[in-house]
């Protein structure tokens, strides 16, 4: 793997973090809707189902990767978290034999703590939001002598979800689009550095927390504003790592609101019985709320990660 101050990652990156995760993760399946389903004007809709992945979510692949290509200390890792990540590094790390303590902020769903618990990490819970939670885990981390497995701006994270674009290559090899949500950037910068300019890939994040936006904008990462409900794509700002990658895709960012990322999970819901979480269904409401209008006949593949949800009443 390339080290943090090399150059970018690259495919051949992401090809061999995945001949060392792929014993411990899930191929996860893709799901093909007819978009009348859907109430879709095209004929159908591809899934990424992450949902069904080990603790829930796509994290898991940036986890293992991060822990089996990295010299781990004895004091193990340490790791920052809205929830999906924390609960990636404390599954792996409890698969592996590693001691792992993670920082969450106080608004982390219970049930993603329960995750964390259940593998047998550590948890702490600090601050209103990531951005405290990942200042307290730096002082840890400075005083214990653990490794950082950093959520999204690390070059073993970034290859490892790049990872779920390479089964993707393989699941719909002629795949014209992937919409994918972004937070961090983590995964939008895998899937990037795995197509590299191959395929449409267009990131999604929600209007009250347009990280990706406002660094384009800006020509660099800046903070941006946090207050989106769906907290996993509301940290302060972009990856430093991952702005240069994701700024060379040729499609701007599509905004959409937290009213349409929640009627995207009703929609997934009523269609498909699929109830992601809101950071999960965020990408799908580039297509339900009409703010991205594919070809009738383009191929779209969406990305569906965030399986740690409290399903819906009837």
């Amino acid at each position: 793997m390339n080290s943090p101050t090399a150059n970018l990652p690259s495919r051949a990156d992401v090809e061999r973090a995945y001949s060392v995760i792929s014993p411990f993760i899930r191929q996860t399946p893709v799901l093909t809707v007819a978009g009348r389903d859907l109430d879709l004007a095209i004929e159908s809709v591809t899934l990424k189902l992450e949902t069904l992945q080990r603790a829930g979510s796509f994290k898991i692949r940036g986890a293992f990767t991060n822990l089996l290509t990295r010299r781990i200390p004895p004091a193990g890792v340490v790791a920052a978290s809205g929830g999906n990540h924390g609960a990636a590094v404390a599954c792996a790390a409890g698969i592996l034999g590693i001691p792992a303590r993670i920082f969450v902020p106080a608004t982390a769903a219970p049930l993603k703590l329960d995750r964390i618990r259940q593998a047998g990490a550590q948890v702490e819970s600090e601050g209103a939001g990531y951005a405290e939670a990942l200042a307290r885990s730096e002082v840890w981390t400075r005083g214990s002598g653990a490794l950082a497995i950093h959520a999204f701006d690390q070059p073993e994270t970034i290859c490892g979800q790049g990872t779920l674009a390479l089964e993707i290559s393989a699941q719909v090899p002629d795949v014209d689009t992937v919409l994918v949500a972004v937070g961090g950037g983590g995964l939008l910068a895998g899937i990037a550095t795995w197509y590299g300019g191959a395929r449409r890939i267009i990131g999604v994040e929600p209007e009250r927390s347009p990280t990706l936006k406002r660094a384009l904008e800006a020509g660099q990462p800046v903070d941006a504003p946090t207050e989106s409900f769906a907290t996993s794509l509301s940290p302060r700002r972009i990856g430093d790592l991952v702005y240069p990658i994701v700024a060379r895709l040729r499609d701007k960012p599509i905004l959409v609101t937290d009213d349409e990322i929640v009627a995207a999970q009703r929609t997934l819901w009523d269609a498909v019985r699929i109830w992601p979480e809101p950071e999960g269904a965020a990408a799908f409401a580039a297509l339900t709320s009409g703010r991205y209008r594919p070809a009738r006949d383009e191929r779209v593949v969406v990305v569906v990660s965030g399986g740690n949800a409290t399903m819906p009443s009837a």
